[in-house]
């Protein structure tokens, strides 16, 4: 009750110019709000709304005729549940990879005490600039056997050299030198401080990068596209495009045989299937990021701030 009067007793005391100019960021931050968040909103509500409202231009807040035909057509596809068992595979995979590898080269690399840091930071800061291209990646995956191969998926992409300067610059400022001396008295070794010390205070950045991993094998397309063949390997992106074009394909087809008014019909439905194809390729991430939102707040702002 006391912190309540306080604040209420702050608020009265404060200026008109203080209290328009809160209002006024108020009401931008809402607008910046809108403007984001809008545009997923309308896919969503377009995508299980009936065609025809979408393109008459009706649909604005509330779906209008509620429609399942496109999801019914992306899910009743086998291929939808094939191209999302890959890329779960993938990205699980991927992901424990990808923080098995960089987590400690990154605390390798914060160790003063290692003395080819340096060189080793400047070989993979070269990477972020300078890369050989796509036909000489093309040829060296071909001689090491990785095309039409999942693990072409993987092992190409183990470590992302951003991440693993975010990684470095935590291990290095964010855990107290006085804390390893305290370890090595009891006698731990790098290993042991690694896997029982840092790593357990590190889960606000660990749960940063995994996600960025996360969502980089989750909306990989260009992998699946120059590197894999085979059908059955493919991840869901490429599934998603392949719908995507053979319904496009479709009201194309219609257009021509069947007049304009047949054309746009079927094209109406192709395009309710494209609003589905977002909903169904960004959901999974969607829902996991609420759980990872709280170390992820925390996470992103590691460097930005000094002391």
């Amino acid at each position: 009750m006391t912190t309540m009067k306080l604040r209420l007793r702050s608020v009265s005391r404060r200026s008109p110019g203080d209290v328009a100019f809160t209002i006024g960021l108020f009401l931008l931050c809402a607008v910046i709000l809108f403007v984001t968040l809008y545009p997923i909103y309308f896919v969503v509500i377009a995508s299980v709304s009936d065609p025809t409202m979408v393109a008459t231009g009706r649909v604005w807040l509330w779906p209008e005729r509620i429609s399942w035909f496109g999801y019914s057509q992306i899910l009743d596809d086998a291929r939808i549940w094939t191209g999302y068992r890959n890329t779960l595979v993938y990205t699980v995979v991927g992901t424990a990879v990808n923080l098995l590898v960089t987590l400690p080269a990154a605390y390798a690399l914060s160790r003063r005490e290692f003395a080819p840091r340096k060189v080793l930071m400047f070989f993979f800061a070269f990477t972020m600039f300078f890369n050989g291209g796509l036909i000489p990646m093309y040829l060296l995956l071909r001689d090491l056997s990785l095309l039409d191969n999942w693990l072409v998926f993987i092992l190409p992409s183990a470590v992302n050299v951003y991440n693993l300067i975010i990684a470095r610059a935590f291990f290095e400022n964010s855990l107290p030198e006085e804390l390893y001396e305290a370890a090595t008295i009891d006698g731990a070794n790098y290993f042991q401080f690694f896997t029982k010390m840092a790593l357990p205070l590190s889960m606000a950045i660990i749960s940063v990068i995994g996600l960025y991993y996360l969502v980089q094998h989750w909306n990989d397309f260009f992998t699946g596209l120059v590197f894999v063949r085979t059908y059955e390997k493919q991840p869901l992106q490429i599934v998603l495009r392949d719908i995507l074009i053979s319904n496009q394909a479709f009201s194309g087809g219609a257009g021509g045989s069947g007049g304009s008014g047949g054309g746009s019909y079927a094209q109406q439905y192709a395009d309710q299937i494209k609003y589905g194809v977002i909903v169904v390729s960004t959901l999974p991430v969607i829902i996991l990021y609420p759980f990872m939102q709280r170390y992820f707040e925390k996470g992103i702002m590691i460097g930005s701030v000094k002391g």
